[in-house]
């Protein structure tokens, strides 16, 4: 993914691209800011799902941003964001539709033996574990909880 992040890092620069050249260095920037924090802790660099992890939190961050600047009528910094979510979401696997999150939710708790709300750490550990950043975690949370409930 480094690699992958570096090669498009050049070619936008290149070709003159300077919204994904910012985009890439924003992202080169939180997974650098990741690696220093887990050097603190005695931990290695950022792993290759925590690098999804981190790509899905900005993903998240700039579609409340988006919303926020809509409903102040900023469209201008609304479309910027918007154009980050794009770049972004370019590194990151293919996402789920919700009726594969839910077939997936309904057999992990069958593989796991899952019968009510106390087993649902374990499907939603099972499920990060398998699925980073192919899915919004919060719906999948609900999901699960519902399925459980």
């Amino acid at each position: 993914m480094r690699e992958q992040l570096s090669a498009q890092l050049k070619d936008a620069m290149k070709g003159g691209n300077k919204e994904r050249v910012s985009t890439i260095r924003l992202i080169q920037s939180a997974i650098k800011d990741r690696d220093i924090a887990n050097r603190g802790t005695g931990k290695e660099p950022a792993a290759e799902d925590e690098i999804l992890q981190i790509l899905a939190k900005m993903v998240k961050q700039r579609e409340e941003s988006a919303a926020i600047y809509e409903k102040a009528g900023r469209l201008d910094l609304s479309t910027q964001e918007q154009a980050e979510i794009v770049i972004i979401r370019g590194f990151m696997p293919q996402q789920l539709s919700d009726a594969e999150v839910e077939t997936i939710a309904k057999g992990l708790i069958a593989e796991l033996g899952a019968s009510g709300v106390r087993d649902m750490g374990k499907v939603m550990a099972a499920m990060r574990e398998r699925h980073a950043g192919q899915m919004d975690f919060a719906k999948a949370s609900a999901l699960v909880k519902g399925l459980l409930g």
